[in-house]
């Protein structure tokens, strides 16, 4: 018998982001505007949010996709049959007018079908992920002036499931314990869980870090903070988030790195990925698997440079089976806790300043990178993260998968 999700829990997870991650840990307001964004294989979480985003007196544009299915793949479709204008073109006016329509956005990753896009020429694929740029700028200037908020979730299918070698019932029990939906009110919950994060940012963030040292058994990384940079973390822009990050000056990067987590990305999956960074950039990327792929990524605008640096501490993530999504992926606890890096973009939001006042080129000269793709690479393996500080000392502040602080 297929496995069934109790009425109840879809509830208490629409509530968790209706209610909780949009609008910075306060939900949305009357009036405001949600774009909703789920495919049909999501379709029992989408009618929740639909009900609960309409309780609360906002307004939904509904983006409601078909599935990516065997037989009918309106993605592949694209990226076979497109020419090269085709891929290349955004309707600028259409995607403008709706950032400025919207207050919130909530995105549902579901797939009945993991590998749709394998095989796909990733060349075709990464050239519309710069078309994009745009758009994703837009987003960005909205939510850095304080006018916009949005949330991933994630709804588990069969498919994704065997992906991940557990069953679907296995999957779900993984996504009910991250999100605390097993909790009377899983609201209360989260804001007690991030307001024990912030505590955390906030030892951080008085230690005055310059740069990082992140050593283990496969791994050799130095990581410049940069000027003016605080942590994030304990946000609701992903349920879950468990990840205490910041977005480092891509310069003062240098060393190794291996990740033992396969890194899912446009229906391919790489395996065994080992970057050497010297300057600030990538000078060597190998994979076990697709490394072809790896290499084609590192060739777009400024993929080749850090955007992000993240760890999780495993006391506060019950994530502890490997569910082949990087939304939780990147938020492992389990025995060693989780680092990750990205490759790409770089969060604004880790100025310790006023956005407002920035100009292109203050954040070029401050090291903030600029990319077209974010693509997040997962390591679970023991790392120990050493600080050294402003004053000259140094400090151990990460290491078992806990922070020492």
């Amino acid at each position: 018998m297929p496995y069934q999700l109790s009425k109840i829990i879809l509830e208490k997870y629409a509530k968790v982001l209706v209610n909780f991650a949009l609008g910075n840990g306060v939900g949305v307001k009357h009036g405001d505007v949600v774009r909703l964004t789920a495919f049909e294989s999501g379709k029992p979480l989408y009618m929740e949010l639909r009900k609960a985003i309409l309780r609360s007196g906002a307004h939904i544009i509904s983006n409601y996709l078909p599935e990516e299915d065997v037989l009918y793949n309106p993605d592949r479709v694209f990226y076979e049959h497109a020419q090269d204008h085709q891929l290349k073109h955004i309707p600028a006016k259409y995607f403008k007018g709706l950032v400025d329509e919207i207050d919130h956005s909530i995105f549902i990753l579901s797939t009945s079908n993991p590998k749709a896009l394998a095989g796909v020429d990733p060349q075709k694929m990464l050239a519309r992920s710069v078309a994009m740029k745009p758009y994703r700028k837009w987003l960005e200037e909205k939510e850095n002036k304080g006018n916009f908020t949005w949330t991933l979730a994630l709804y588990p299918t069969e498919a994704m499931a065997q992906e991940a070698g557990i069953t679907l019932k296995e999957y779900w029990k993984q996504v009910i314990k991250a999100c605390f939906l097993d909790y009377p009110d899983p609201v209360k919950k989260w804001k007690e869980v991030f307001k024990s994060i912030d505590v955390c940012k906030a030892k951080l963030d008085k230690l005055h870090i310059k740069k990082v040292h992140v050593q283990g058994p496969d791994v050799d990384l130095w990581i410049s903070l940069g000027q003016n940079r605080k942590w994030l973390g304990g946000g609701g822009n992903n349920i879950p988030s468990f990840e205490i990050f910041t977005s480092p000056d891509w310069r003062g990067t240098e060393g190794w790195i291996t990740f033992n987590q396969p890194l899912y990305y446009q229906g391919n999956k790489i395996t065994g990925i080992k970057l050497f960074f010297e300057k600030g950039r990538v000078i060597k990327a190998t994979a076990k698997t697709n490394a072809r792929f790896l290499k084609q990524i590192m060739t777009v605008e400024n993929a080749d440079k850090v955007g992000e640096f993240s760890l999780t501490d495993k006391n506060f993530s019950r994530i502890n089976t490997f569910l082949a999504e990087t939304l939780y992926d990147e938020n492992m606890g389990g025995k060693n806790g989780n680092t990750h890096i990205a490759i790409g973009n770089a969060y604004k939001e880790g100025l310790a300043g006023d956005m407002k006042k920035m100009t292109q080129k203050k954040w070029n000269d401050l090291g903030f990178n600029e990319s077209p793709l974010h693509i997040d690479i997962i390591s679970t393996s023991p790392r120990t993260v050493t600080a050294h500080l402003a004053d000259g000392k140094e400090k151990v502040i990460y290491k078992d998968g806990t922070f020492t602080l």
